[in-house]
């Protein structure tokens, strides 16, 4: 089905020049590349912000690698803030704290708090539950630190994009089950929660035609889960008789019987306990249906909740500069994370 029509106006345009990514193991190599060079090149300009933006290196957990972190933090003082742990989209194949530089750096001036992006370990070379444990390591290091920091302790969220939400969502699940600092709220845009959608048989018509789809859901979580760097999956005939038959038949691939909660947060059964959530998502979104169960569960789980859904946006519009309905998006964001900060 063309949803195009089903598109907000201001948002139409960003469509016009949309390319879409090759997701072949050496095109995202590529792409990587890419990305993070622009991003660094972007650093360079001022925004005026008066932000120190900070690499750190910090221990893994035992037996695994360092985790690269970025802080960005307004001028120190003796007042305590608010600390947002960010964890960038990129669909757990791409991405890094510099792209997400925009977000995290706005954030940090609006709410004068203190936001911490980890460059956790993507697949497929890295993959579940290597982005889990590089994220758990940081809040731990993170709470550790808050003094240091300048953030209080109590006042520790976690906040992200896309795959980003998704393993946000699942570190609040781990840090519930396993124990651990605690957090105040969880933020989700968007969040990659299911890795079951790419086995849909009745998909939603109006969902996934734009930006995200269904097939480059179907590559990121089979990278995630398996490591399996696979060609672009078109359809079945792009897949290898042997490709085809190792991945599906994999109990820990997308839709496998033995996937994780802590990598696909939707597939947990019991939702209660855990801190409160701010969930936002666009009606053509691919993760529209998912996103709505979540929130769903999460309200029937006592999960103090709210929920935001964009009419006519697809996925990763809140990026747009000018689109009114974008803005709002950010808005709303600012909106539910200043209502966190120490009083």
């Amino acid at each position: 089905m063309n949803t195009y029509s089903l598109v907000d106006p201001e948002l139409q345009p960003l469509l016009k020049n949309y390319v879409d990514f090759k997701l072949e193991y050496s095109a995202l190599l590529a792409l990587r590349e890419q990305r993070q060079a622009a991003a660094l090149g972007a650093m360079e300009l001022n925004d005026g912000l008066k932000l120190s933006v900070t690499e750190k290196l910090i221990s893994g957990l035992p037996g695994e690698p360092e985790v690269r972190l970025l802080i960005i933090a307004p001028p120190a003082d003796s007042k305590l803030r608010m600390g947002i742990l960010h964890l960038h989209g990129g669909g757990y194949i791409f991405g890094s704290p510099e792209q997400s530089l925009s977000l995290t750096r706005s954030t940090a001036a609006e709410q004068d708090c203190v936001v911490i992006s980890v460059d956790y370990r993507l697949a497929p070379e890295s993959p579940f539950p290597a982005a889990l444990n590089d994220s758990y390591a940081a809040l731990i290091w993170m709470s550790e630190h808050a003094g240091e920091l300048g953030i209080s302790r109590q006042h520790i969220g976690v906040m992200g994009d896309s795959a980003g939400a998704g393993l946000a969502a699942a570190l609040a699940l781990y840090v519930r089950d396993r124990g651990g600092p605690a957090l105040a709220f969880q933020n989700l845009m968007f969040p990659m929660l299911d890795d079951r959608t790419v086995l849909e048989t009745d998909p939603n018509p109006v969902t996934g035609e734009f930006v995200w789809t269904r097939e480059a859901n179907n590559y990121a979580w089979n990278a995630y889960l398996t490591g399996e760097r696979l060609p672009q999956i078109h359809s079945e005939q792009a897949w290898t008789k042997t490709e085809s038959a190792r991945v599906k038949h994999s109990k820990n691939a997308a839709g496998g019987e033995n996937v994780s909660i802590y990598a696909a947060p939707s597939r947990a059964t019991e939702l209660s306990g855990l801190p409160p959530a701010w969930l936002s998502v666009g009606t053509i979104d691919l993760f529209f249906d998912e996103n709505m169960e979540y929130a769903r569960r999460l309200a029937r789980g006592g999960v103090a909740l709210e929920l935001n859904v964009y009419p006519g946006a697809f996925h990763g519009f809140s990026g747009s500069s000018d689109a009114e309905i974008a803005r709002r998006a950010r808005a709303d964001r600012q909106r539910s994370l200043s209502s966190f900060k120490p009083r």
